[in-house]
């Protein structure tokens, strides 16, 4: 599950507990990446609010599906097989289209996004780019690339949630990939879809 001891659901205690019965899934299941964050409850509180707020806010104007292709291209730049695979599956959900889900992810394994571009706007490319230029390359990002997104037709408030989502998912990959956190025992693709409440972490 992970390199570092966890605490379980069956065994946690005041906070954690708390919080294990805000964010758990059926049969009492706890993501294996916020079950690494047990020995320090404070963290796992501060996780679970960046990733609901910055891929599950109401006041996004970006698709979902947008936001959640980001995070699988974001987790296979970083060789995270844990996002990825909990993160396609989402993915897979929202388009509820296996074709156009399966091209993306060709496209992304292969790193070349404009290999689906028959399933991507302009914009999705720009924003994917950029995606994985902030990925990749950090310190190269300019104000260039950023009138480039403006050109494609992204509102900055848009480019502030790409690049949101971009770092979250750098944030979760370095988690995962740091402690060892595997998807033995994790029901995969769960992700709390209650937009219209932001404190609403139940995962189903």
């Amino acid at each position: 599950m992970t390199w570092i001891e966890t605490i379980r659901y069956e065994a946690a205690k005041g906070r954690l507990k708390a919080i294990y019965e805000r964010i758990k899934g059926p049969d009492n299941n706890v993501d294996n990446i916020l079950m690494a964050h047990s020995l320090r409850p404070h963290t796992l509180e501060g996780h679970m609010t960046l990733y609901k707020y910055v891929l599950h806010h109401p006041s996004n104007t970006l698709p979902k599906w947008l936001l959640e292709a980001i995070g699988v291209y974001v987790s296979l730049l970083n060789k995270c097989p844990y996002c990825i695979d909990h993160h396609f599956a989402g993915l897979k959900r929202l388009l509820v289209d296996d074709n156009r889900a399966n091209a993306l992810r060709a496209a992304f394994d292969a790193h070349a996004p404009e290999l689906a571009a028959d399933h991507l706007s302009a914009r999705d490319m720009a924003a994917l780019k950029y995606a994985a230029a902030l990925t990749q390359s950090p310190a190269n990002i300019t104000e260039q690339d950023i009138s480039t997104l403006r050109a494609a037709g992204l509102s900055d408030g848009e480019i502030l949630e790409i690049n949101q989502v971009t770092a979250y998912f750098a944030y979760a990959n370095r988690t995962v990939l740091g402690l060892g956190v595997s998807t033995d025992g994790d029901i995969i693709g769960l992700s709390p879809n209650d937009n219209s409440d932001p404190d609403n972490w139940g995962h189903q």
